[in-house]
């Protein structure tokens, strides 16, 4: 009897001992999760100050000034980065955290080289090299993004998942995704040139009507039901759902070729529809059908309209949703 005695309390010594280290594994990979989202946080936040940075150009007077704003969100960029290397890394989240690293360094490069090429972009004469060098980075930048979203992000959810930890809703760990570019047409010269307020050599000399530009997101609804920003919305996963953006051209412009966007953040999935016109103050909509539906869960959903060309505020251009997909 003593033996087997003996025996039953080596093994609840086991026990709790596995329990120990499964609480305290997990406990590790709920705080990397939380640092990573709070570093991508401000990852995106430098990227946004770039580009209100580069959309503030004005031609060859205001070189210097925004090569110094550039040189500043550099600085902080490379503080992010020099953050993400000093964390502590579970095993489960190893590849994911190698692909986060490098999704930094390829921030803190992007902004680095669009620093250097900014002056000769917004000479007198605009540097045609310069401005094509100006859309590589911005490439470089927008692959920082699709490294986030579809490699980190997703390996992080995977290894949360594997660990039987929730994902979204209330109690649940959230994966910050968001955006550092916030327009595609920032890989294209011309859109680069446009948003820099300079003509290339040998472009069309077509400029941006006068006046005010722009469009404001009123609402978003699925299947009739107009999406709350203060609750949790519960949506159907099957089929994929279709977002009904209502959304009203602010300004005195007519704007063609308008995007509307739907991103489930932590996730890769995503779309766009374009409105072919919107008339100056009236209003608009547009269906946006996602391509799949995510795992059963809670997620961030952001709508957005995006900028069009001359666009100054974009305060209103996007709301955000918390959403679950059941």
């Amino acid at each position: 009897m003593a033996a087997v005695a003996l025996v039953i309390v080596i093994l609840l010594i086991s026990l709790g001992v596995h329990s120990c280290q499964v609480s305290a594994a997990n406990s590790a990979l709920k705080d990397y999760t939380n640092n990573v989202s709070s570093l991508i946080s401000q990852s995106n936040e430098d990227g946004t100050q770039l580009f209100k940075v580069l959309s503030s150009g004005t031609g060859s007077s205001s070189g210097i000034s925004l090569q110094n704003q550039i040189d500043q969100t550099r600085t902080s960029a490379d503080t992010v980065l020099s953050r993400a290397k000093s964390l502590s890394v579970p095993d489960p989240v190893r590849t994911a955290d190698q692909n986060f690293l490098t999704a930094l360094q390829m921030r803190v490069d992007g902004i680095t080289n669009i620093g250097k090429e900014i002056q000769p972009a917004l000479g007198t004469s605009a540097n045609k090299d310069a401005i094509n060098a100006i859309a590589a980075e911005m490439a470089r930048l927008y692959a920082s993004d699709v490294l986030y979203k579809d490699y980190t992000a997703t390996e992080i959810v995977s290894a949360l998942h594997a660990a039987g930890i929730d994902v979204g809703g209330t109690d649940g760990e959230t994966i910050n995704g968001g955006q550092f570019v916030p327009d595609v047409q920032w890989v294209l010269p011309s859109f680069v040139a446009t948003e820099l307020h300079v003509t290339l050599p040998g472009a069309p000399s077509g400029k941006i009507a006068p006046g005010l530009h722009g469009h404001s997101l009123d609402s978003v609804s699925v299947s009739g039901t107009t999406l709350q920003t203060g609750s949790t919305n519960t949506i159907p996963d099957k089929p994929p759902p279709t977002f009904t953006l209502n959304f009203t051209n602010g300004g005195t412009n007519n704007e063609t070729n308008v995007v509307c966007k739907v991103s489930v953040n932590g996730t890769s999935i995503s779309a766009e529809k374009i409105v072919p016109e919107t008339t100056a103050g009236q209003h608009a909509t547009c269906q946006v059908t996602l391509p799949s539906s995510p795992a059963p869960a809670t997620y961030t959903v952001v709508a957005t309209i995006e900028k069009v060309p001359g666009e100054k505020n974009l305060t209103n251009n996007s709301i955000t949703f918390t959403v679950t997909f059941h």
